[in-house]
């Protein structure tokens, strides 16, 4: 991608990792509606690209985020399983953040369990969504 990794402390030193950031890639048939949805969900600022066959979102390479973009790309193929990976969103609050993605356009698969159930993985709690194409993602808190 053209886009630039931030310039981030770490300690790659100690750990001989030089990788700066993460950028992701989400399959879709839709790669506008889709891309509005994902830039409104993560707030990120600028958006580069056309959709034939990539719309990159990001922050211009001025954040400190881990995320430094998100680029969506049309596939021909349809979504026909659960996705071998997917993004795992951090919130405080959890009821209002997925109540503001249903609003965008997600959809709610999997809801998290109550404060009087166990714990999930490691004390967090997760919702499991949709974006408008099907592809999974989870809201999770403590």
């Amino acid at each position: 991608m053209s886009e630039s990794a931030p310039d981030t402390t770490d300690n790659a030193t100690e750990t001989g990792s030089q990788l700066r950031a993460i950028g992701v890639t989400i399959d879709c048939a839709d790669p506008e509606r889709i891309a509005d949805f994902w830039q409104a969900a993560l707030g990120f600022a600028q958006r580069v690209g056309n959709g034939r066959p990539y719309i990159t979102l990001s922050d211009g390479g001025g954040s400190a985020r881990m995320l430094n973009h998100l680029t969506i790309q049309r596939v021909p193929e349809a979504k026909t399983a659960k996705l071998r990976a997917h993004l795992d969103l951090f919130t405080g609050d959890m009821d209002s953040e997925v109540a503001r993605l249903v609003v965008l356009g997600a959809t709610v698969l999997v809801p998290a369990s109550t404060e009087t159930e166990p714990d999930g993985h490691l004390g967090f709690r997760a919702t499991v969504m949709a974006d408008p194409e099907g592809s999974e993602f989870c809201i999770v808190s403590r």
